[in-house]
């Protein structure tokens, strides 16, 4: 079922993007609740040495995560949670190249706090509720369509 994410204007299309910031909010404690606990698992098999450089097993792990959870279903497990899906400027799930990028756009963003804060921001007073990174890929969020 097409969502027509990008063909409609969001005056239209309110539907797909009622309360997407506030969901992608909630969604991003899910996921990194699930990446942190992902991160402990992981950790006895860095002979706990993982502790000593724990943000960094957090970023490779919360990376992975991403990637590979947009990549198989277009939205983290968080954002699947949430009910909402990202989608590219056609209006079709992010594949794995998209998946890729968007997630590295993700962690340039959290990597410098005003890159960070601009992308807040922008997906509170866009109305499509876009980030930065979203803005440069041509990606969306929606709420899942039924």
């Amino acid at each position: 079922m097409s969502t027509d994410a990008f063909r409609y204007s969001p005056a239209i299309a309110t539907r797909l993007y009622a309360g997407v910031p506030l969901k992608r909010g909630l969604a991003w404690i899910v996921d990194m609740m699930l990446i942190a606990l992902l991160c402990l698992v992981v950790l006895p098999f860095t002979a706990f040495t993982g502790v000593f450089f724990f943000p960094f097993l957090m970023l490779v792990v919360g990376f992975i995560y991403r990637w590979f959870t947009i990549a198989g279903g277009s939205a983290t497990w968080g954002m699947r949670l949430m009910g909402i899906v990202l989608r590219d400027a056609d209006d079709r799930p992010l594949g794995s190249g998209l998946a890729l990028a968007h997630t590295f756009g993700y962690s340039i963003s959290m990597a410098i706090p005003p890159l960070q804060l601009i992308s807040v921001v922008l997906m509170l007073v866009t109305a499509r509720g876009q980030g930065l990174t979203d803005h440069i890929l041509g990606t969306t969020a929606i709420n899942w369509p039924n």
